[in-house]
C-alpha cells in the first residue's frame, strides 16, 4: 500500500484517497495533491510559462555581473539549479560567469 503524506490542514497521518483527491478523517480536509498547495509561489518566465527546478532557461536581456566587468548575453541557456523565494528568484550556474542569481522576468522557457 503507498504512503499518502499527511493533511496539510491538521498534520494528520491517517489520511486516505477518494478518487483523484485525498482526504483527512479527522478535519475532512480534501484536497488535490496533483495541484501545487494554496499559498505556495508559483514561478513563470516572462512569457508566463511555469517553471520549475532544473528547466532549461534562456536569458532574454544582457545582464551585467555586479561587482566584475562580466556580461550575461542574451540567448545563454542556463539550467535552474533551484527556484527560491527572495528578490532574485532562479539560482543557476552560469558558464563563464559562475554561481549567479536570475529574475524571473528575464528569463524564457528554453
Amino acid at each position: 500500500m503507498s504512503e499518502t503524506p499527511p493533511c496539510p490542514e491538521c498534520d494528520c497521518a491517517y489520511t486516505y484517497e477518494d478518487g483523484a483527491l485525498l482526504v483527512c478523517p479527522e478535519c475532512a480536509h480534501e484536497w488535490n495533491p496533483e495541484l501545487p498547495a494554496p499559498g505556495a509561489r508559483v514561478y513563470k518566465d516572462a512569457n508566463g510559462n511555469v517553471l520549475q527546478d532544473g528547466d532549461m532557461v534562456t536569458i532574454i536581456k544582457d545582464l551585467k555581473v555586479k561587482g566584475t566587468s562580466k556580461v550575461a548575453k542574451v540567448g545563454t541557456k542556463v539550467r535552474i539549479n533551484r527556484l527560491i523565494d527572495e528578490d532574485h528568484d532562479i539560482d543557476c550556474k552560469i558558464d563563464g560567469i559562475g554561481a549567479m542569481k536570475l529574475k524571473t522576468e528575464f528569463v524564457k522557457k528554453a
